[in-house]
Protein backbone atom coordinates (compact mmCIF):
# COMPACT_ATOMS: atom_id res chain seq x y z
CA UNK A 1 0.00 0.00 0.00
CA UNK A 2 1.59 3.14 -1.41
CA UNK A 3 0.54 6.50 1.02
CA UNK A 4 2.35 9.77 -0.08
CA UNK A 5 4.23 12.03 2.42
CA UNK A 6 1.36 14.35 2.01
CA UNK A 7 -1.19 12.50 3.36
CA UNK A 8 0.74 11.32 6.30
CA UNK A 9 2.00 14.69 6.83
CA UNK A 10 -1.98 15.49 7.00
CA UNK A 11 -2.25 12.60 9.36
CA UNK A 12 0.12 13.89 12.27
CA UNK A 13 -0.63 17.29 11.77
CA UNK A 14 -4.70 16.18 12.67
CA UNK A 15 -3.78 14.06 15.54
CA UNK A 16 -1.44 16.69 16.63
CA UNK A 17 -4.43 19.65 16.48
CA UNK A 18 -6.45 17.11 18.16
CA UNK A 19 -4.77 16.06 20.78
CA UNK A 20 -4.60 20.06 21.82
CA UNK A 21 -8.20 20.28 21.00
CA UNK A 22 -8.86 17.35 23.52
CA UNK A 23 -5.73 19.02 26.21
CA UNK A 24 -4.49 15.70 26.16
CA UNK A 25 -0.78 15.35 26.47
CA UNK A 26 1.10 18.59 25.14
CA UNK A 27 4.53 17.24 24.56
CA UNK A 28 3.13 14.47 22.42
CA UNK A 29 1.23 16.67 20.24
CA UNK A 30 4.24 19.02 19.80
CA UNK A 31 6.14 15.76 18.78
CA UNK A 32 3.39 15.10 16.16
CA UNK A 33 3.62 18.50 15.04
CA UNK A 34 6.85 18.25 14.16
CA UNK A 35 6.57 15.15 12.81
CA UNK A 36 4.28 16.61 10.30
CA UNK A 37 6.55 19.71 9.46
CA UNK A 38 9.50 16.85 8.77
CA UNK A 39 7.54 14.65 6.69
CA UNK A 40 5.98 17.62 4.86
CA UNK A 41 9.08 18.90 4.03
CA UNK A 42 11.02 15.30 3.15
CA UNK A 43 12.67 15.36 -0.15
CA UNK A 44 12.03 11.24 -0.39
CA UNK A 45 8.94 9.34 -0.41
CA UNK A 46 8.96 7.81 3.15
CA UNK A 47 6.96 4.49 1.46
CA UNK A 48 10.96 3.93 0.06
CA UNK A 49 12.60 4.35 3.21
CA UNK A 50 14.04 0.95 4.97
CA UNK A 51 11.60 0.92 7.94
CA UNK A 52 14.37 0.69 10.34
CA UNK A 53 16.18 4.09 9.15
CA UNK A 54 12.57 5.90 10.01
CA UNK A 55 13.72 5.76 13.26
CA UNK A 56 17.14 7.89 12.50
CA UNK A 57 15.39 10.48 10.51
CA UNK A 58 15.79 14.08 12.12
CA UNK A 59 12.43 15.43 13.47
CA UNK A 60 10.94 11.77 13.90
CA UNK A 61 10.59 9.98 16.99
CA UNK A 62 10.12 6.96 18.10
CA UNK A 63 6.62 6.98 18.31
CA UNK A 64 6.03 8.87 15.48
CA UNK A 65 8.27 6.31 13.38
CA UNK A 66 6.05 3.63 14.37
CA UNK A 67 3.54 5.25 13.42
CA UNK A 68 4.09 6.12 10.28
CA UNK A 69 5.47 2.08 9.64
CA UNK A 70 1.57 1.51 10.59
CA UNK A 71 0.14 4.15 8.07
CA UNK A 72 2.41 2.42 5.49
CA UNK A 73 1.29 -0.87 6.17
CA UNK A 74 -2.20 -0.08 6.84
CA UNK A 75 -3.53 2.95 5.70
CA UNK A 76 -4.60 3.62 8.64
CA UNK A 77 -3.46 5.87 12.22
CA UNK A 78 -5.88 3.60 14.83
CA UNK A 79 -4.41 6.76 17.15
CA UNK A 80 -6.13 8.90 15.00
CA UNK A 81 -9.25 7.10 13.83
CA UNK A 82 -9.72 6.81 18.09
CA UNK A 83 -9.44 10.82 18.68
CA UNK A 84 -11.34 11.20 15.58
CA UNK A 85 -14.45 9.05 17.11
CA UNK A 86 -14.37 11.07 20.51
CA UNK A 87 -14.71 14.52 18.09
CA UNK A 88 -17.88 15.91 16.92
CA UNK A 89 -17.82 16.73 13.02
CA UNK A 90 -18.70 19.98 13.78
CA UNK A 91 -15.66 20.34 15.65
CA UNK A 92 -13.32 19.29 12.65
CA UNK A 93 -14.80 21.68 10.21
CA UNK A 94 -13.39 24.21 12.40
CA UNK A 95 -10.30 23.21 11.96
CA UNK A 96 -11.03 24.71 8.23
CA UNK A 97 -11.69 28.07 9.97
CA UNK A 98 -9.25 30.55 9.05
CA UNK A 99 -8.22 32.26 12.48
CA UNK A 100 -9.41 29.24 14.94
CA UNK A 101 -6.79 27.19 16.01
CA UNK A 102 -6.78 24.15 18.58
CA UNK A 103 -6.60 26.62 21.52
CA UNK A 104 -9.61 28.70 20.82
CA UNK A 105 -11.67 25.48 19.10
CA UNK A 106 -11.37 23.91 22.49
CA UNK A 107 -12.50 27.13 24.07
CA UNK A 108 -15.79 27.01 22.07
CA UNK A 109 -16.06 23.26 22.29
CA UNK A 110 -14.88 22.64 25.88
CA UNK A 111 -16.47 26.26 27.70
CA UNK A 112 -18.79 27.36 25.38
CA UNK A 113 -20.75 24.19 24.49
CA UNK A 114 -20.74 24.99 20.86
CA UNK A 115 -20.29 21.61 18.63
CA UNK A 116 -21.18 23.24 14.88
CA UNK A 117 -20.15 26.03 12.64
CA UNK A 118 -23.62 27.32 12.11
CA UNK A 119 -23.77 27.28 16.09
CA UNK A 120 -20.59 29.78 16.22
CA UNK A 121 -21.58 31.86 13.53
CA UNK A 122 -25.06 32.27 15.20
CA UNK A 123 -23.06 33.09 18.73
CA UNK A 124 -20.80 35.51 16.98
CA UNK A 125 -24.09 37.24 16.16
CA UNK A 126 -25.14 37.54 19.59
CA UNK A 127 -21.41 38.84 20.60
CA UNK A 128 -21.33 35.39 22.96
CA UNK A 129 -17.47 34.99 21.96
CA UNK A 130 -16.48 37.99 23.27
CA UNK A 131 -17.21 37.09 26.71
CA UNK A 132 -14.14 34.61 26.48
CA UNK A 133 -10.73 35.04 27.56
CA UNK A 134 -8.81 35.52 23.95
CA UNK A 135 -11.44 36.39 21.87
CA UNK A 136 -11.93 40.32 21.50
CA UNK A 137 -14.66 42.03 18.82
CA UNK A 138 -12.35 41.88 16.49
CA UNK A 139 -11.36 38.19 16.36
CA UNK A 140 -15.33 37.46 16.58
CA UNK A 141 -15.50 39.81 13.84
CA UNK A 142 -12.76 37.69 11.73
CA UNK A 143 -14.07 34.26 12.84
CA UNK A 144 -17.87 35.35 11.58
CA UNK A 145 -16.01 36.42 8.62
CA UNK A 146 -14.18 33.43 7.95
CA UNK A 147 -16.95 30.92 8.44
CA UNK A 148 -19.27 32.79 5.93
CA UNK A 149 -16.35 32.97 3.43
CA UNK A 150 -16.03 29.07 3.87
CA UNK A 151 -19.73 28.30 4.00
CA UNK A 152 -19.87 29.79 0.19
CA UNK A 153 -16.86 28.02 -0.53
CA UNK A 154 -18.28 24.53 0.37
CA UNK A 155 -18.11 21.99 -2.36
CA UNK A 156 -15.06 23.83 -4.34
CA UNK A 157 -12.07 22.38 -5.26
CA UNK A 158 -8.83 23.94 -6.65
CA UNK A 159 -8.24 23.34 -10.64
CA UNK A 160 -5.27 21.55 -9.59
CA UNK A 161 -6.67 19.47 -6.72
CA UNK A 162 -9.62 18.09 -9.43
CA UNK A 163 -7.25 18.16 -12.86
CA UNK A 164 -6.15 14.56 -11.84
CA UNK A 165 -9.91 13.10 -10.79
CA UNK A 166 -10.72 14.84 -13.98
CA UNK A 167 -8.94 12.86 -16.36
CA UNK A 168 -9.57 10.03 -14.69
CA UNK A 169 -13.01 9.85 -14.71
CA UNK A 170 -13.03 10.68 -18.35
CA UNK A 171 -11.01 7.26 -18.97
CA UNK A 172 -13.52 5.44 -17.29
CA UNK A 173 -16.27 6.74 -19.25
CA UNK A 174 -14.74 5.33 -22.27
CA UNK A 175 -13.46 2.74 -21.27
CA UNK A 176 -17.02 1.32 -19.98
CA UNK A 177 -18.75 2.63 -23.06
CA UNK A 178 -16.43 2.42 -25.76
CA UNK A 179 -19.15 2.93 -28.62
CA UNK A 180 -20.61 5.97 -27.09
CA UNK A 181 -18.89 9.53 -26.49
CA UNK A 182 -18.12 11.40 -23.28
CA UNK A 183 -16.94 15.68 -24.62
CA UNK A 184 -15.75 17.02 -20.92
CA UNK A 185 -16.84 20.74 -20.84
CA UNK A 186 -17.94 23.89 -18.35
CA UNK A 187 -15.46 25.41 -16.02
CA UNK A 188 -12.92 22.60 -16.36
CA UNK A 189 -11.89 23.11 -20.52
CA UNK A 190 -12.29 27.01 -19.22
CA UNK A 191 -9.30 26.19 -17.05
CA UNK A 192 -11.18 27.95 -14.27
CA UNK A 193 -8.71 28.71 -10.96
CA UNK A 194 -11.49 26.96 -8.49
CA UNK A 195 -14.32 24.24 -9.80
CA UNK A 196 -17.74 23.24 -7.99
CA UNK A 197 -18.42 20.87 -10.60
CA UNK A 198 -17.84 18.30 -13.75
CA UNK A 199 -20.06 18.71 -16.62
CA UNK A 200 -19.62 15.71 -19.32
CA UNK A 201 -22.33 15.82 -22.85
CA UNK A 202 -22.70 12.30 -23.39
CA UNK A 203 -24.50 10.14 -26.33
CA UNK A 204 -24.83 7.68 -23.43
CA UNK A 205 -28.51 6.52 -22.44
CA UNK A 206 -29.87 8.39 -18.87
CA UNK A 207 -30.50 4.60 -17.76
CA UNK A 208 -27.38 3.42 -18.87
CA UNK A 209 -25.76 5.81 -17.09
CA UNK A 210 -27.63 5.42 -14.13
CA UNK A 211 -26.83 1.96 -13.61
CA UNK A 212 -23.08 1.76 -14.44
CA UNK A 213 -22.85 5.04 -11.48
CA UNK A 214 -24.98 3.09 -8.99
CA UNK A 215 -22.89 0.29 -9.57
CA UNK A 216 -19.83 2.19 -8.47
CA UNK A 217 -21.51 3.81 -5.22
CA UNK A 218 -22.38 6.75 -6.60
CA UNK A 219 -25.16 9.14 -5.18
CA UNK A 220 -27.82 10.02 -7.85
CA UNK A 221 -30.06 12.54 -8.80
CA UNK A 222 -32.28 12.69 -12.22
CA UNK A 223 -34.02 15.29 -14.53
CA UNK A 224 -35.00 15.33 -17.64
CA UNK A 225 -31.72 13.87 -19.72
CA UNK A 226 -29.95 14.67 -17.04
CA UNK A 227 -27.69 12.81 -14.33
CA UNK A 228 -26.07 14.16 -11.36
CA UNK A 229 -24.02 12.28 -9.14
CA UNK A 230 -21.55 12.09 -6.23
CA UNK A 231 -19.29 9.58 -4.77
CA UNK A 232 -16.67 9.29 -2.23
CA UNK A 233 -14.86 12.29 -3.00
CA UNK A 234 -17.65 14.47 -2.67
CA UNK A 235 -17.33 16.23 -6.29
CA UNK A 236 -20.63 16.77 -8.42
CA UNK A 237 -20.48 15.80 -11.57
CA UNK A 238 -22.88 16.73 -13.83
CA UNK A 239 -23.89 14.37 -17.72
CA UNK A 240 -26.11 16.23 -20.41
CA UNK A 241 -27.46 12.90 -22.32
CA UNK A 242 -28.21 13.71 -26.05
CA UNK A 243 -28.29 12.40 -29.35
CA UNK A 244 -25.24 11.40 -31.31
CA UNK A 245 -25.34 13.82 -34.02
CA UNK A 246 -25.98 16.94 -31.13
CA UNK A 247 -23.26 15.91 -29.20
CA UNK A 248 -20.54 18.84 -30.30
CA UNK A 249 -23.13 21.36 -30.88
CA UNK A 250 -24.31 20.83 -27.06
CA UNK A 251 -21.12 20.16 -25.95
CA UNK A 252 -19.42 23.48 -27.32
CA UNK A 253 -22.97 25.32 -25.89
CA UNK A 254 -21.64 24.35 -22.69
CA UNK A 255 -17.99 25.34 -22.99
CA UNK A 256 -18.16 29.24 -22.35
CA UNK A 257 -19.27 31.47 -19.94
CA UNK A 258 -23.15 32.57 -20.40
CA UNK A 259 -22.00 36.31 -21.39
CA UNK A 260 -19.84 34.88 -24.00
CA UNK A 261 -22.00 32.26 -25.44
CA UNK A 262 -25.10 34.99 -25.15
CA UNK A 263 -22.94 37.17 -27.78
CA UNK A 264 -22.33 34.20 -30.04
CA UNK A 265 -25.80 33.89 -30.60
CA UNK A 266 -26.56 37.02 -31.12
CA UNK A 267 -24.36 36.99 -34.26
CA UNK A 268 -26.24 33.88 -35.69
CA UNK A 269 -24.01 30.79 -34.67
CA UNK A 270 -26.49 28.37 -35.63
CA UNK A 271 -26.67 24.44 -34.80
CA UNK A 272 -24.90 22.42 -37.59
CA UNK A 273 -25.21 18.41 -37.54
CA UNK A 274 -22.65 17.71 -35.58
CA UNK A 275 -20.64 20.38 -35.71
CA UNK A 276 -16.71 21.56 -36.08
CA UNK A 277 -16.10 24.07 -33.28
CA UNK A 278 -13.63 25.68 -35.61
CA UNK A 279 -16.57 25.70 -38.68
CA UNK A 280 -18.78 27.26 -36.19
CA UNK A 281 -16.24 30.07 -35.54
CA UNK A 282 -15.35 30.07 -39.39
CA UNK A 283 -19.27 30.90 -40.26
CA UNK A 284 -19.22 33.89 -38.10
CA UNK A 285 -15.67 35.22 -39.48
CA UNK A 286 -14.14 34.96 -36.28
CA UNK A 287 -11.11 33.61 -35.29
CA UNK A 288 -10.86 30.03 -33.26
CA UNK A 289 -11.14 30.90 -29.77
CA UNK A 290 -9.84 27.53 -27.46
CA UNK A 291 -12.01 27.37 -24.72
CA UNK A 292 -10.08 29.25 -22.11
CA UNK A 293 -10.80 32.63 -23.62
CA UNK A 294 -14.49 31.84 -23.85
CA UNK A 295 -14.82 34.20 -20.90
CA UNK A 296 -15.94 37.96 -22.23
CA UNK A 297 -17.74 39.02 -25.08
CA UNK A 298 -15.70 41.96 -25.76
CA UNK A 299 -12.66 40.19 -26.35
CA UNK A 300 -14.82 38.70 -30.17
CA UNK A 301 -14.22 42.40 -31.55
CA UNK A 302 -10.56 43.24 -30.27
CA UNK A 303 -8.73 39.70 -30.03
CA UNK A 304 -7.34 38.22 -33.55
CA UNK A 305 -5.91 35.21 -34.79
CA UNK A 306 -2.81 36.48 -34.56
CA UNK A 307 -3.25 37.49 -30.91
CA UNK A 308 -4.52 34.08 -29.95
CA UNK A 309 -1.42 32.31 -32.03
CA UNK A 310 0.81 34.42 -29.43
CA UNK A 311 -1.09 33.28 -26.29
CA UNK A 312 1.85 31.47 -24.34
CA UNK A 313 2.27 27.37 -23.65
CA UNK A 314 3.28 25.52 -20.72
CA UNK A 315 6.17 24.46 -22.93
CA UNK A 316 7.53 28.27 -23.48
CA UNK A 317 8.97 28.32 -19.93
CA UNK A 318 12.52 29.20 -20.30
CA UNK A 319 13.44 29.97 -16.59
CA UNK A 320 12.39 29.17 -12.89
CA UNK A 321 11.78 32.31 -11.12
CA UNK A 322 11.07 32.66 -7.21
CA UNK A 323 12.12 29.36 -6.05
CA UNK A 324 12.65 28.46 -2.05
CA UNK A 325 15.70 26.23 -1.22
CA UNK A 326 17.11 24.29 2.03
CA UNK A 327 18.61 27.82 2.77
CA UNK A 328 15.25 29.39 4.03
CA UNK A 329 12.22 27.07 4.08
CA UNK A 330 12.72 24.85 1.09
CA UNK A 331 13.90 21.24 1.12
CA UNK A 332 16.00 20.87 -1.68
CA UNK A 333 19.93 22.26 -2.37
CA UNK A 334 20.27 24.83 -4.73
CA UNK A 335 22.48 22.58 -6.49
CA UNK A 336 19.86 19.93 -6.83
CA UNK A 337 17.35 22.33 -8.37
CA UNK A 338 19.66 23.28 -10.52
CA UNK A 339 20.72 20.18 -12.21
CA UNK A 340 16.89 19.72 -12.07
CA UNK A 341 16.50 22.93 -14.42
CA UNK A 342 19.15 21.79 -16.60
CA UNK A 343 17.53 18.55 -17.25
CA UNK A 344 14.38 19.73 -17.81
CA UNK A 345 16.11 21.97 -20.30
CA UNK A 346 15.25 24.99 -18.65
CA UNK A 347 18.37 27.95 -18.69
CA UNK A 348 18.38 29.54 -15.41
CA UNK A 349 17.08 29.30 -12.33
CA UNK A 350 16.02 32.05 -9.13
CA UNK A 351 16.77 31.00 -5.92
CA UNK A 352 14.76 33.55 -3.87
CA UNK A 353 14.77 32.87 -0.22
CA UNK A 354 12.98 34.23 1.93
CA UNK A 355 14.48 37.58 3.62
CA UNK A 356 14.78 37.75 7.11
CA UNK A 357 11.72 38.95 8.64
CA UNK A 358 10.58 35.74 7.88
CA UNK A 359 11.30 34.25 10.64
CA UNK A 360 8.98 31.70 10.59
CA UNK A 361 10.76 30.34 7.55
CA UNK A 362 13.97 30.51 8.61
CA UNK A 363 14.36 33.85 6.44
CA UNK A 364 18.53 34.74 6.11
CA UNK A 365 20.14 37.37 7.63
CA UNK A 366 23.06 39.48 6.21
CA UNK A 367 26.12 36.76 7.29
CA UNK A 368 23.74 34.35 5.34
CA UNK A 369 23.31 35.99 2.39
CA UNK A 370 26.84 36.55 2.08
CA UNK A 371 27.52 33.00 2.02
CA UNK A 372 24.25 31.43 0.19
CA UNK A 373 25.88 34.14 -3.17
CA UNK A 374 29.45 33.16 -2.54
CA UNK A 375 27.97 29.39 -3.20
CA UNK A 376 26.24 30.43 -6.04
CA UNK A 377 28.85 31.93 -7.28
CA UNK A 378 30.66 28.40 -6.89
CA UNK A 379 27.96 27.03 -8.44
CA UNK A 380 27.76 29.00 -11.84
CA UNK A 381 31.21 28.44 -12.23
CA UNK A 382 30.88 24.53 -12.38
CA UNK A 383 27.15 24.98 -14.60
CA UNK A 384 27.83 27.66 -16.70
CA UNK A 385 26.26 28.15 -19.04
CA UNK A 386 23.47 27.93 -17.24
CA UNK A 387 23.31 30.20 -14.75
CA UNK A 388 21.51 30.56 -11.13
CA UNK A 389 20.84 34.19 -10.24
CA UNK A 390 20.88 35.38 -6.65
CA UNK A 391 17.50 36.88 -5.38
CA UNK A 392 15.43 37.40 -2.32
CA UNK A 393 11.68 37.53 -1.65
CA UNK A 394 11.61 40.26 0.43
CA UNK A 395 8.82 40.90 2.89
CA UNK A 396 7.31 44.20 2.33
CA UNK A 397 7.57 45.72 5.59
CA UNK A 398 4.31 47.19 7.62
CA UNK A 399 5.66 50.57 6.44
CA UNK A 400 6.43 49.61 3.01
CA UNK A 401 10.10 49.33 3.36
CA UNK A 402 11.84 46.21 2.03
CA UNK A 403 13.68 44.00 4.40
CA UNK A 404 17.03 44.93 4.16
CA UNK A 405 19.59 47.77 3.64
CA UNK A 406 20.14 49.30 0.65
CA UNK A 407 23.72 48.14 0.68
CA UNK A 408 22.58 44.70 0.92
CA UNK A 409 19.79 44.92 -1.64
CA UNK A 410 22.26 45.99 -3.72
CA UNK A 411 24.19 42.69 -3.43
CA UNK A 412 21.06 40.30 -5.25
CA UNK A 413 20.82 40.13 -8.80
CA UNK A 414 17.33 40.80 -8.57
CA UNK A 415 14.24 41.18 -5.85
CA UNK A 416 10.91 39.75 -5.66
CA UNK A 417 9.03 42.12 -3.08
CA UNK A 418 5.98 40.39 -1.30
CA UNK A 419 3.72 40.84 1.64
CA UNK A 420 3.56 38.41 4.23
CA UNK A 421 2.74 39.70 7.45
CA UNK A 422 -0.12 41.96 8.82
CA UNK A 423 -1.99 40.93 5.54
CA UNK A 424 -5.38 42.38 7.19
CA UNK A 425 -5.64 45.63 6.02
CA UNK A 426 -7.76 47.94 4.61
CA UNK A 427 -7.52 49.48 0.19
CA UNK A 428 -5.64 52.67 1.65
CA UNK A 429 -2.71 50.84 3.93
CA UNK A 430 -2.29 48.08 1.07
CA UNK A 431 -1.71 50.41 -1.05
CA UNK A 432 0.50 52.41 1.29
CA UNK A 433 2.94 49.61 1.48
CA UNK A 434 2.57 48.28 -2.00
CA UNK A 435 3.61 51.45 -3.74
CA UNK A 436 6.59 52.44 -1.54
CA UNK A 437 8.12 48.60 -2.47
CA UNK A 438 7.50 49.27 -6.07
CA UNK A 439 8.85 52.09 -5.96
CA UNK A 440 12.08 51.09 -4.15
CA UNK A 441 14.82 50.68 -7.10
CA UNK A 442 15.88 47.31 -5.68
CA UNK A 443 12.52 46.35 -6.38
CA UNK A 444 12.02 43.78 -10.10
CA UNK A 445 9.23 41.70 -9.32
CA UNK A 446 6.02 42.55 -7.13
CA UNK A 447 5.37 38.86 -5.70
CA UNK A 448 1.26 37.37 -5.20
CA UNK A 449 0.26 40.98 -5.47
CA UNK A 450 -3.19 40.73 -3.22
CA UNK A 451 -2.09 37.83 -1.23
CA UNK A 452 -5.06 35.50 -1.38
CA UNK A 453 -5.20 31.65 -0.96
CA UNK A 454 -7.61 30.46 -2.84
CA UNK A 455 -10.78 29.07 -1.41
CA UNK A 456 -9.24 29.55 1.94
CA UNK A 457 -8.31 33.58 2.39
CA UNK A 458 -9.36 36.50 0.49
CA UNK A 459 -6.71 38.45 -0.42
CA UNK A 460 -5.69 42.19 1.00
CA UNK A 461 -8.13 45.21 -1.33
CA UNK A 462 -5.61 46.90 -3.89
CA UNK A 463 -6.34 49.27 -6.94
CA UNK A 464 -5.23 47.09 -9.48
CA UNK A 465 -5.07 50.00 -12.15
CA UNK A 466 -2.76 52.09 -9.97
CA UNK A 467 -0.48 48.58 -8.83
CA UNK A 468 -0.11 47.96 -12.56
CA UNK A 469 0.30 51.97 -13.78
CA UNK A 470 3.22 51.84 -10.68
CA UNK A 471 4.73 48.73 -11.91
CA UNK A 472 5.10 49.87 -15.28
CA UNK A 473 6.47 53.56 -14.49
CA UNK A 474 9.12 51.16 -12.46
CA UNK A 475 9.81 48.74 -14.33
CA UNK A 476 8.63 46.20 -12.40
CA UNK A 477 7.19 42.79 -13.34
CA UNK A 478 4.01 41.81 -11.52
CA UNK A 479 3.79 38.12 -10.90
CA UNK A 480 1.64 35.32 -11.56
CA UNK A 481 1.78 33.35 -8.60
CA UNK A 482 1.36 29.84 -10.61
CA UNK A 483 1.21 27.69 -7.19
CA UNK A 484 -2.10 26.46 -7.41
CA UNK A 485 -3.67 27.84 -4.26
CA UNK A 486 -2.57 31.35 -5.26
CA UNK A 487 -2.73 31.87 -8.57
CA UNK A 488 -2.09 35.97 -7.80
CA UNK A 489 -2.09 38.17 -10.09
CA UNK A 490 -5.81 36.66 -11.01
CA UNK A 491 -6.32 36.07 -14.46
CA UNK A 492 -9.25 38.88 -14.79
CA UNK A 493 -6.44 41.38 -14.76
CA UNK A 494 -4.41 39.91 -17.08
CA UNK A 495 -5.57 41.46 -20.16
CA UNK A 496 -5.48 44.92 -19.09
CA UNK A 497 -2.13 44.65 -17.57
CA UNK A 498 -0.79 43.34 -20.50
CA UNK A 499 -2.90 45.94 -22.81
CA UNK A 500 -1.27 48.82 -20.55
CA UNK A 501 2.23 47.59 -21.27
CA UNK A 502 2.87 45.35 -17.82
CA UNK A 503 5.41 43.07 -18.09
CA UNK A 504 4.20 39.41 -16.20
CA UNK A 505 5.99 36.62 -14.47
CA UNK A 506 4.88 33.27 -14.60
CA UNK A 507 6.82 31.86 -11.49
CA UNK A 508 5.83 28.86 -9.44
CA UNK A 509 6.96 30.15 -5.62
CA UNK A 510 8.49 26.24 -5.55
CA UNK A 511 9.97 24.93 -1.95
CA UNK A 512 11.42 21.95 -3.88
CA UNK A 513 12.18 20.66 -6.92
CA UNK A 514 8.57 19.09 -7.64
CA UNK A 515 7.17 22.61 -7.36
CA UNK A 516 8.67 23.66 -10.56
CA UNK A 517 5.71 21.53 -12.43
CA UNK A 518 3.21 24.15 -10.65
CA UNK A 519 4.21 26.50 -13.54
CA UNK A 520 2.25 24.76 -15.75
CA UNK A 521 -1.13 26.25 -13.61
CA UNK A 522 0.28 29.43 -13.56
CA UNK A 523 0.21 29.50 -17.94
CA UNK A 524 -3.20 28.13 -17.75
CA UNK A 525 -5.05 30.78 -15.91
CA UNK A 526 -2.59 33.21 -17.81
CA UNK A 527 -3.91 31.61 -21.11
CA UNK A 528 -7.63 32.89 -20.20
CA UNK A 529 -5.98 36.53 -20.00
CA UNK A 530 -4.70 35.98 -23.12
CA UNK A 531 -1.36 36.68 -21.88
CA UNK A 532 1.82 36.60 -24.87
CA UNK A 533 5.17 34.74 -25.00
CA UNK A 534 6.69 38.52 -25.23
CA UNK A 535 4.98 39.65 -22.18
CA UNK A 536 5.95 37.00 -20.07
CA UNK A 537 9.23 37.46 -17.94
CA UNK A 538 10.11 33.40 -17.20
CA UNK A 539 9.36 33.14 -20.94
CA UNK A 540 12.89 35.41 -21.88
CA UNK A 541 16.13 33.81 -22.74
CA UNK A 542 18.64 34.10 -20.49
CA UNK A 543 20.27 36.92 -22.67
CA UNK A 544 16.81 38.55 -22.50
CA UNK A 545 16.42 38.09 -18.39
CA UNK A 546 20.21 39.43 -17.88
CA UNK A 547 19.35 42.62 -19.94
CA UNK A 548 15.77 43.17 -18.17
CA UNK A 549 17.84 43.07 -14.63
CA UNK A 550 20.80 45.60 -16.35
CA UNK A 551 17.56 47.66 -17.57
CA UNK A 552 16.71 48.16 -13.58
Amino acid sequence: MSVSNSAISDMFGLLSKLMDIHQENSFKAKSYSSASFTIDKLGVALAEIPREQLFTLKGIGESSAKKIIEILETGKLSALEEIVSKTPPGILEMLQIKGLGPKKISTIWKEMGIESIGELLYACNENRLMLYKGFGEKTQANVAEAIEYFLRNQGHFLFAEIETYALHMQEVFEKQFPSNRFRITGDFIRQMPTLDELVWVTDVSVDLLKDFLKENAFEISEEEEVVRAMGQEKVKLVFYCTQPQQLNWEAFLKSGSDAFMGALKEKGIAFAEDPEEKELFSRLSLPYFPAYLREDPASLQKVSEADIADIIQPDQIRGIIHTHSDWSDGTDTIENMAKACIAAGYEYLVISDHSKSAFYANGLNEDRIKAQHQYIDELNAKLTPFRIFKSVESDILNDGALDYSDSILSTFDLVIASVHSNLKMSEEKAMQRLMRAIENPFTNILGHPTGRLLLSRKGYPIDHEKIIDACIANKVAIEINAHPRRLDLDWSWIARAQEKGALLSINPDAHHIAGFTDTRYGVLVAQKGGLKTKNNLSSFSLVEFESFIQSK
